[in-house]
């Protein structure tokens, strides 16, 4: 569990898709985080960089993530499983984080897995995916900077 501070710094870069009146309730191993807003649940897919509305109260949230394929869809959970398998183990305030990221080309696979701050990592997911989000698929990519 992270505290609000730490889901404050870490979502910082990620104010252009939209965070207004969402709070923070819980983030997967990977980055990705859970709002509760008004209208219901929301994700931040931090993989893909995209925010959703998937459930419209707590029920259907937990509903859906008390399902093999929710727990594999939302938390990644045979890539923790495999995270763990080579011997990658978060300790508090960390999360587990591409080598290379997706977006760029990385693989999704546990090959490609670190272990990092999650404050850095989701931060930096989201400096990337808004310095890529208006390239067209295929682009190539350079010049990515971090702040």
């Amino acid at each position: 569990m992270f505290t609000s501070e730490q889901f404050e710094q870490g979502l910082e870069s990620w104010r252009w898709i939209g965070l207004e009146g969402k709070v923070p309730v819980i983030a997967s191993l990977f980055g990705d985080v859970i709002f509760q807003a008004a209208d219901g649940f929301w994700w931040l897919d931090s993989l893909q960089g995209t925010l959703t509305r998937s459930w419209a109260d707590a029920d259907a949230l937990l509903a859906e993530l008390n399902t093999e394929d929710g727990q594999e869809h939302y938390l990644l959970a045979s890539l923790a499983q495999a995270a763990g398998q080579r011997g990658l183990t978060l300790a508090a305030g960390q999360m587990y984080d591409f080598t290379r990221p997706p977006v760029l080309g990385g693989e999704v696979g546990a090959d490609n897995l670190q272990v990092i701050d999650f404050v850095v990592g989701l931060n930096i997911a989201g400096q990337i995916h808004q310095q890529v989000r208006a390239l067209p698929p295929g682009s190539p990519i350079s010049g990515i900077t971090m702040s």
